[in-house]
This record gives structure tokens, C-alpha cells and sequence, in this order.
């Protein structure tokens, strides 16, 4: 019990420094802009997949968790959300490392993780041609409740870190205490079925929003007991706290429905095709 409160605090203070850059980058962007700078970021957003799969493989989830407020504020495409999502690595690297697997091996899970975020990303951001030009973070301290413009851009940075860190923190200890009574050998347990609906349950486990995820994952895929597809269909969608906070601070439902449907359904696919091949 007193495990996975420490768990809870320790995860919550790991993505705070991520939250405050990304909120002040937000106040920089939404006290210079003018319609020429506007322009200007909008047309860089079109190479937005290609940083977003590269900045996903550092193994930190914390970008995740910049990607979700970024694309609530219409900073960056869906794409790129998806991008980041795709490729986020989380604890896998850090686990892979102390179990002393080929560098080889690990280049080529963070590679393909992050030629499939890119991939998926471009043909999203072709696909999806909703306008998010306009750039306001404005509206977000109105969905919290707060007056920036009354402040200067530390202090609203660190109140909205504050105030999305509170939501983090009662999150992933309620997380966490599931994962504790439900217990890690059960969730592992159900990833050792050796059938199709293998590759849809790994996906469903990588989308816990919990390193614990991508932990049980790739632990079980190193001792052998699941196919390298059905560990790609887990990490695929793993991308940590990034989508619970997506909920949290983009409104727009239907919209965060379609960024879980299509990161769930390209890890299941992935997966299976990746044991076809191989």
C-alpha cells in the first residue's frame, strides 16, 4: 500500500518539470504572437510527426504529457500527437538495459517504434485537415478557471502545473491502487494466451496509463513468454500518462476517442503483422 502511494508521488513529480516548460512555452507563444508569427508556426506544423516520433523515444513519458497540452492548445497537429504517442519508449529502454539486451535489439524496438509514429503521423495529419491555426492558451485558463493576463507567465506557468500535476497525482495513485489489487501476475497472466486476441489485449494493457504497463510488457517479452509482435502491440500504445491528460485538457471528446482508437487499433495491427513477417 505505502508502495504505490511513493509510486504515485514519485511518477507525479517526474512529469512536473515537463508540465511547467510546456506551460510556458503556451504563455510565450500567447504573448508574442501576431499574425505573422501565427503564419509562421502554422506552416512548420507540417514536419510536426517527424520531432514528435524522435522527441517520443527518449524514455520518458513526460513527453507524452507535453504533447496532450501542446495539442489541446492547437500548437501542434494530430499527427504529431499521435507521433509522440506511437513512439514513446517509457520504461522500456531503462528495463531492457538492466536485463542487459543487445543494443541491437533495443535500436530496433526505439527504431521501429518511431518510424511507425512518423509513418502513422504524416498520413493523420493528411487525412485530418481540421483547422487548428488558432493558437489560444486563453482558453485553457478559462476551463481552469484562472485570470493569466492578470499574472505574469512564471506564475501562471507554475498555478496551471500546479493545478494539472493535483489531477496527475489523485490519478495515478487511483491507478495505481487498481494495479494493486488487481495484482501485476494477473495482468501478466492474461498476455499468455497464445492466439489472435493476444496482439488486442496487449494493446489494451499498454494503454494503462502507468509505467507499470510497458514494464510487465517488455519484462515478459525478455524472458520469452510473448512473440515480439505482441510486445510491439503494448508499446506501440503505451504512452503513459500522455492520453489520460489528453482527456483531461482537450474537450473535445470525439476527437480524444479518435486518438485512442487509432493508437489502439495501429498497435493491434502492427503487432500482428510484425509475427506475420517475422
Amino acid at each position: 500500500m505505502i508502495d504505490f502511494i511513493i509510486d504515485g508521488l514519485v511518477d507525479t513529480l517526474k512529469l512536473l518539470p515537463y508540465l511547467f516548460i510546456t506551460f510556458v512555452i503556451l504563455e510565450l507563444i500567447e504573448h508574442k504572437l501576431n499574425s505573422k508569427n501565427e503564419k509562421i508556426l502554422a506552416k512548420n506544423k507540417k514536419m510536426g510527426p517527424l520531432l514528435g516520433g524522435l522527441l517520443g523515444a527518449v524514455p520518458q513519458c513526460g513527453f507524452s504529457a507535453m504533447a496532450s497540452n501542446l495539442f489541446s492548445n492547437h500548437v501542434i497537429t494530430l499527427g504529431t500527437l499521435i507521433a509522440v504517442f506511437l513512439s514513446t519508449s517509457d520504461e522500456m529502454l531503462p528495463i531492457m538495459l538492466s536485463e542487459k539486451a543487445s543494443i541491437l535489439t533495443l535500436l530496433k524496438i526505439v527504431g521501429f517504434k518511431m518510424v511507425v509514429g512518423i509513418f502513422i503521423g504524416f498520413i493523420i495529419d493528411l487525412v485530418y485537415k481540421k483547422n487548428n491555426n488558432h493558437i489560444n492558451i486563453t482558453e485553457n485558463c478559462e476551463k481552469e478557471h484562472c485570470s493569466c493576463e492578470n499574472h505574469g507567465i512564471v506564475f501562471s506557468s507554475i498555478m496551471h502545473t500546479l493545478k494539472i500535476g493535483l489531477f496527475i497525482l489523485v490519478a495515478n495513485l487511483l491507478i495505481n491502487f487498481i494495479i494493486f489489487e488487481v495484482g501485476e501476475d494477473n495482468i501478466s497472466n492474461i498476455l499468455l494466451s497464445k492466439n489472435i486476441f493476444t496482439y488486442f489485449i496487449s494493446s489494451l494493457v499498454g494503454l494503462i496509463p502507468n509505467c507499470v504497463s510497458s514494464v510487465i510488457i517488455t519484462e515478459m517479452y525478455l524472458s520469452k513468454l510473448i512473440t515480439v509482435g505482441t510486445m510491439l502491440s503494448g508499446l506501440l500504445t503505451g504512452s503513459g500518462i500522455g492520453i489520460l491528460l489528453l482527456f483531461r485538457t482537450n474537450k473535445n471528446l470525439k476527437e480524444n476517442l479518435s486518438v485512442l482508437g487509432i493508437i489502439y487499433f495501429v498497435g493491434v495491427i502492427i503487432g500482428l503483422l510484425v509475427d506475420l513477417v517475422i
